[in-house]
């Protein structure tokens, strides 16, 4: 029985042996495979990547050729933007606005400073524009060259409306000119820079660049603060920031040409990068009319205004004695003595609905039909109310 119990325990032993080692082997070799398979991995022989990896091994060397197409491309447009700017910069100015102080009635004190851009240079003088708002009210003018010298300003013109003025200063110090490019070729998403004097010449020369964000923006014009719009000027906007004392400053396209004069932007808490400029297309025949007769030449009819918007519906019925079906229109609140409006018989409390047959529906529209669509001279027929009764005259705008 010893012997036999022996025997079986010698049994026991080896086949636990065999087994130890078997199982030690078989570690040894999953072993050696996990890290065989890991070098092939590393040495990319064995790659365990997606499809498009396996199919294409040039994709880590195309994406480095990307990054550097596109480190290039940024580069250009960088260089393209420096060179535009040193282009025009030495052509945009600082403008100071002198107004008689309320302390000393005979200095003149800083009221507000903006910005301008030069031109032309013609018989040893030079011209500048900028915005009627800038020079508004001024006692006199100060125009600040890039360099930093001062020179005196003679304002030529100045337009509200389109809220444009020239200034005209000796040409001796001035080497560059701006040229202006077309604003009608513009599209959205083309690169906008914006130069100019933002809060007063302490960053003179300042330059921020954005996008073209919109095309034929019109914002309204309150020409005597009355809270009704008595105009809408067609402007350019743009996210390149546009701050106080950019006004009348250049907005400049990649080539450094002149495609807008900077003009306002909407200043609100929860408004950010929208600017607006005026287009050069409107602004050069204003230009050209403020240098040349100090005022912009408009068709006039001679009639003061209300928009029929305005009015109460009692007035419309028992005052205007209106159709009801009229809602929309401008009424004739005066006409001035020997006026084109008087001449054709319009009078008090006559409601214009349509001029030429194009409806009329507040004072903007009567103004833009007029400004846009007519000259001195031109005659038009006037579709009016009075007393309830339809009836039409004609008129021949006058200067």
């Amino acid at each position: 029985m010893v012997r036999t119990d022996e025997k079986r325990t010698n049994e026991n032993r080896n086949y636990f042996n065999w087994l130890f080692r078997f199982t030690a082997s078989a570690l040894v070799v999953t072993v050696m495979l996990l890290l065989g398979a890991f070098a092939l991995f590393k040495a990319n022989v064995f790659p365990f990547g997606s499809s498009q990896a396996q199919s294409n091994p040039n994709t880590v060397e195309q994406s480095n050729l990307d990054l550097t197409q596109t480190s290039t491309m940024n580069s250009e447009e960088d260089a393209s933007v420096v060179k535009a700017v040193e282009t025009v910069s030495d052509a945009v100015v600082g403008v100071v606005n002198y107004q008689q102080s309320q302390l000393l009635s005979e200095e003149n004190s800083q009221a507000g400073t903006g910005s301008g851009v030069i031109y032309k240079k013609e018989n040893e003088s030079a011209y500048v524009v900028t915005n009627h708002h800038v020079i508004e009210g001024a006692n006199s003018i100060d125009v600040i060259l890039s360099g930093g010298e001062k020179v005196q300003a003679e304002v030529l013109g100045s337009d509200q409306l389109s809220d444009l003025a020239v200034l005209r200063i000796d040409g001796a110090s001035i080497n560059e000119i701006a040229d202006f490019g077309s604003s009608k070729e513009l599209k959205v998403g083309e690169t906008a820079i914006a130069i100019g004097n933002p809060l007063g010449m302490e960053f003179a020369g300042s330059v921020t660049k954005g996008i073209i964000s919109g095309l034929e923006r019109t914002m309204p014009v309150d020409l005597n603060q009355d809270g009704q719009s008595d105009w809408e000027t067609e402007v350019l906007q743009t996210d390149a920031a546009i701050n106080p004392g950019n006004s009348g400053g250049a907005l400049v396209n990649l080539s450094g040409e002149v495609i807008g004069i900077n003009s306002m932007k909407i200043a609100k808490q929860e408004v950010e990068g929208i600017g607006f400029a005026i287009p050069t297309a409107t602004a050069k025949p204003i230009i050209e009319d403020l240098e040349q007769y100090g005022e912009v030449t408009r068709p006039y009819m001679g009639i003061q205004t209300r928009d029929l918007s305005t009015i109460s519906t009692q007035q419309l019925q028992n005052t205007l004695k209106l159709p009801k079906e009229v809602q929309e229109g401008v009424i004739v609140a005066a006409t001035q003595n020997g006026s084109p409006a008087q001449e054709a018989g319009l009078q008090k409390y006559d409601v214009i609905v349509q001029v030429d047959g194009q409806d009329i529906s507040s004072l903007v529209d009567l103004r833009k039909f007029i400004y846009e669509e007519k000259t001195v001279g031109d005659s038009m027929d006037i579709t009016f109310y009075r007393n309830g009764e339809k009836q039409t005259t004609a008129l021949t705008l006058a200067k």
